[in-house]
């Protein structure tokens, strides 16, 4: 169940103890960013890796080691073929509770009409007057990235609230759509804009292309998919020019060669008349990137936002108003500005600890630092009770690609945790070890290797001292990313590029992630209940809290352990 955010009936954030399991014990939680679990290979780092004390953990199989969901709609995300990422997974790691995330959160705003109100519309509303608003996304209702009807909305809104001139940039689909369906979308998109134009409001498409060669490239694999984009989009140049965008779409898929493909269309500009392009972006203008999925829109949003970017020539680089229909890298804090703000998440498990006394240390390297805080605590930052808490950021090296350090932070970030245990001034020690996702996401498998060794290392310099103290520990994963490193077919075979070579998968994935549950501390009796089959990481809170000797929030997402007789 997807969580409103919002409480109403009276509350106290006093939690009921706990009728099995004692107070007092120290609990380590450690979250393996991008540590999912796949089938033995090789191209499944955390397979080939040595990580002998994560193998010892998966040994207490079934009742001290078990696989949770952290994709899709167990965390938020419209279905089941979105991949997990490490904002979401956190949020749903601190919630305790499932809250609509992507395009969930997007169709609320649009239903409510609170993304009118929010402080990204009123930031591209400064441009109506005199500029014009660009609108660029994907031509779909596949439901992945973007949808149709979210821009039907979208365009009715600010042509309601004073936008004169808009311009939409579109990029078809024919990945999670049928391949074609690009003429019919295109059809009710012109449909739609002449309608506006019968209103007095310049509306036309500007631009275009298919969204695997124009745009939508993701993680740094092809700076010239996004070239083609600004190319066409800001520039107003392209290969291909036509006066009508339908027959853009009809004429340039009936020439495609071998066969008609809508992911690959060649870019395309809109001109008039004259041969001038209708829709360039230029100073004064308003951008809104309408993808609600991060993944293919981060390129994108770099190069409308960074002044000293590098990655191509952008020959002029325009003084707008932009914003994202979401946030999409939330570490980044890009783009700056987003129409539609992160779930209001109230209540967390860190909030509630702290209320009844838990003196809570968290720590990570830089690159995670804020998923083990801010978005732990439901996207809040800063210190619920500074006499209760600590909060160590370990600096993560700067100017270098993550697959030249494997190791990165986490002996460092380990070693921090292990003095915040054996100190006995904190009740809950919680870290995040980057580097399986950090160096997966680099492509380089034996890169990758050496960094799921480092974090089982850390694991167990952790684990150690957790024994040392009679504590328990909670080992657990964000996502997946390390166990697959290379692209497959539908048969999951690995697919191979024109040279023969083994296409790298540098995402995150699908895969299930694992809790292991252990210590001195734990409880005898204490294991995984078979009756929460389909567990997420929203069920990890109220595990957690258990833990701690308390009962969680009624409207937590069930527990993952039960306490037997022995």
């Amino acid at each position: 169940m997807a969580s409103s955010g919002k409480h109403t009936s009276q509350f106290s954030w006093k939690l009921e103890d706990h009728p099995k399991l004692p107070k007092g014990k120290p609990i380590a939680v450690i979250v393996l960013d991008g540590w999912g679990e796949a089938s033995p290979n090789e191209y499944n780092c955390i397979h080939t890796a040595e990580t002998p004390k994560m193998d010892s953990l998966k040994n207490g199989a079934p009742d001290l080691w078990r696989l949770v969901k952290a994709h899709g709609t167990a965390v938020g995300l419209p279905s089941d073929d979105d991949m997990g990422n490490s904002e979401v997974g956190h949020n749903a790691l601190g919630a305790g509770r499932i809250f609509s995330q992507g395009a969930k959160l997007v169709d609320s705003a649009l239903a409510s009409g609170k993304i009118y109100e929010e402080p990204g519309f009123k930031y591209i509303q400064e441009s109506f007057q005199t500029g014009t608003l660009h609108l660029i996304g994907l031509l779909s209702d596949g439901g992945v990235h973007s949808r149709l009807d979210q821009l039907q909305l979208l365009l009715k809104g600010v042509s309601d609230r004073g936008a004169k001139r808009v311009r939409v940039h579109i990029l078809t689909d024919g990945r999670d759509v049928l391949d074609g369906s690009s003429v019919g979308f295109v059809e009710t998109l012109e449909h739609d804009l002449s309608e506006l134009r019968n209103k007095g409001i310049d509306a036309r498409i500007a631009s275009g292309g298919g969204r695997m060669h124009v745009t939508m490239d993701r993680y740094e694999n092809d700076w010239n998919v996004v070239k083609r984009g600004w190319d066409a989009q800001v520039l107003g140049e392209a290969p291909y020019k036509f006066t009508d965008a339908l027959e853009a779409v009809k004429k340039l898929r009936a020439e495609q060669q071998p066969k008609p493909n809508d992911q690959y269309l060649p870019a395309f500009v809109i001109v008039d008349e004259n041969g001038k392009p209708v829709g360039p972006i230029v100073d004064g203008d308003a951008v809104v990137t309408l993808n609600y999925r991060a993944d293919r829109m981060v390129m994108l949003a770099k190069a409308l936002e960074y002044e000293d970017f590098d990655k191509f020539d952008r020959v002029r680089f325009p003084k707008i108003n932009y914003a994202g229909m979401l946030e999409y890298d939330g570490e980044l804090k890009l783009p700056s500005h987003y129409l539609v703000s992160p779930p209001e998440i109230d209540r967390t498990s860190g909030e509630y600890l702290v209320k009844n006394g838990i003196r809570t240390f968290a720590c990570s390297e830089t690159v995670k630092f804020g998923h083990v805080t801010f978005f732990w605590n439901g996207n809040r930052s800063g210190y619920f009770n500074p006499e209760l808490e600590k909060y160590v950021e370990v600096p993560s090296d700067s100017g270098i690609t993550f697959n030249v350090q494997p190791k990165m932070k986490a002996l460092e970030i380990a070693e921090k945790a292990r003095d915040a245990i054996l100190s006995g001034n904190f009740d809950q020690v919680r870290v995040n070890l980057p580097n399986s996702d950090m160096v997966g996401h680099t492509g380089d498998i034996d890169a990758t290797v050496v960094a799921c060794k480092a974090a089982d290392e850390a694991v167990k310099i952790i684990l150690d001292a957790i024994e040392q103290v009679g504590g328990i520990y909670v080992v657990t994963a964000d996502h997946g990313n390390a166990e697959d490193m290379v692209k497959r077919d539908k048969a999951g075979k690995p697919l191979l590029d024109k040279n023969g070579n083994i296409q790298i998968l540098t995402s995150h994935t699908l895969e299930p992630v694992p809790i292991a549950i252990g210590g001195p501390g734990l409880s005898p009796g204490v294991r995984f209940r078979k009756d929460v089959p389909n567990g997420g990481l929203a069920n990890v809170a109220a595990t957690v809290i258990n833990l701690h000797g308390f009962v969680a929030p009624s409207d937590y997402e069930t527990t993952l352990i039960e306490v037997v007789d022995k």
